[in-house]
């Protein structure tokens, strides 16, 4: 994987934004942004320091160990991320945003749903005026 897709993917599971990485730089978000993109060269003293940043070796950002296997470092708040050399990511994060994303996508066919629900209890109702009139206007032979 291309060092900008790596340096992304990094900050992705640390649920870091461009913004946030580029203040902990001192750089500009477009700046960053750049570096992300692979649109400007850096400088090793940069790489050292955005590996800084992300608590990460600088050999990991090259791969340069094919078996290299790591650990992000991780504070009390955030689930360690453990990412292979292929840069998969093997935790429970991803199922996590798989089933959020899923639970989401359910919400919203159960808010459909019942909004079908109450239009079709609106018609029900409608027909059951529907059907009073007409059982008055049998009776009353008009």
């Amino acid at each position: 994987m291309e060092l900008p897709k790596k340096l992304k993917l990094v900050r992705s599971l640390k649920s870091w934004t461009q913004e946030e990485v580029a203040d902990k730089l001192g750089i500009s978000t477009q700046s960053y942004a750049k570096i992300e993109r692979g649109e400007t060269d850096v400088n090793l003293s940069r790489l050292q320091q955005i590996a800084d940043v992300m608590e990460i070796g600088l050999s990991q950002l090259f791969d340069l160990d094919e078996k290299n296997v790591f650990n992000l470092t991780c504070d009390n708040n955030t689930q360690c991320q453990k990412i292979d050399n292929n840069w998969n990511v093997n935790s429970s994060s991803t199922e996590q945003i798989k089933y959020k994303y899923e639970l989401e996508k359910a919400n919203l066919i159960i808010e459909e749903r019942e909004r079908e629900i109450d239009y079709l209890k609106q018609q029900i109702n409608d027909l059951r005026e529907i059907n009073n009139l007409l059982k008055k206007q049998e009776k009353t032979g008009n």
